[in-house]
């Protein structure tokens, strides 16, 4: 059915059924799709979108976003699903499309992504719910408050670093966040916490690295003539700055350029690769591949 005849609520409902979107990554074999569609439709299961990939490691993923028939729910498609999931193992998730996750912002001292991240959740661009923010300096409490959210200032040293981030772990649990952002969050997450948030937790930095380290990296850029400025938005893992890849943005750049101008596009497209990011990881278009990923956007 095209999208524009579907009569959709803000709850993700078509008709006032329900709607699901399974993921799923099996070893390739012939016959999944076949598999899969034929048990969708043998319980009245609209496929609205479906995506394949058959990666060269021979390992076969999919993604699909069905509507269901009245009176189904998605815990009974679920437990219908299984029986061929553990058949063809694969390792798979069936997700209630209505379902809003809850994300956790970390920031530093550079807000533009967490701005831009706060507007598109304040416009409903964004199918996710903000559930506070969490920085180690108290810079942007007032613009967090003028979202009507949470701000927790935790400061943190080498010392502290422990007790911080027990107090960060605590807040998703109490929270109930399904994932966490770094929207430019300068602070090295410890290689404990890095797992506790595996394959949930983004970060994002400007993708001069590993040439220019450190400090002023645009400085570092602009002194070099670099004519290609980037930004990365990965997973966090306990290599910094080394998780899979979810996407990149690019902008030219030329020797008339100066740093401030540099650094302003820089923002930019750290914030639309972010934005992207996330958008595809709370939508599930994401899916771990070892040390990369398949997006389905």
């Amino acid at each position: 059915m095209p999208s524009s005849a579907r009569s959709e609520d803000a709850t993700g409902d078509v008709g006032g059924r329900a709607r699901a979107v399974l993921t799923l990554a099996c070893p390739d074999r012939v016959g999944i799709v076949r598999a899969v569609s034929g048990l969708l439709a043998d319980r009245g299961v609209n496929i609205d979108e479906s995506q394949q990939f058959a990666a060269p490691s021979r390992r076969f993923f999919m993604r699909v976003e069905a509507s269901l028939p009245l009176g189904l729910a998605v815990d009974e498609l679920r437990d219908a699903f299984a029986p061929l999931a553990t058949e063809m193992e694969m390792s798979w998730g069936m997700h209630d499309a209505s379902a809003r996750p809850r994300i956790l912002v970390l920031v530093s001292r550079l807000g533009h992504c967490l701005n831009d991240l706060l507007y598109r959740w304040r416009i409903g661009s964004l199918h996710a719910d903000v559930a506070a923010v969490v920085s180690n300096h108290p810079d942007f409490a007032e613009l967090v408050a003028s979202y009507g959210l949470d701000f927790h200032h935790l400061p943190v040293t080498d010392v502290t670093r422990p007790d911080q981030e027990a107090r960060i772990l605590g807040l998703v649990d109490d929270l109930g966040v399904d994932l966490v952002v770094l929207a430019r969050y300068m602070q090295v997450l410890s290689p404990g916490l890095a797992e506790r948030l595996a394959g949930r937790a983004i970060n994002i930095h400007h993708s001069f690295l590993p040439s220019f380290k450190g400090a002023r990296p645009y400085h570092q850029a602009y002194e070099h003539g670099v004519k290609l400025i980037g930004a990365t938005a990965h997973y966090v893992t306990s290599e910094l700055d080394e998780g899979p890849i979810i996407e990149q943005e690019v902008a030219r750049v030329e020797h008339r350029h100066s740093v401030e101008q540099l650094v302003a596009i820089g923002r930019d497209i750290e914030c639309a690769a972010l934005a992207r990011a996330v958008s595809w990881h709370v939508e599930h278009r994401i899916m771990l591949n070892g040390r990369t990923t398949v997006v389905f956007p």
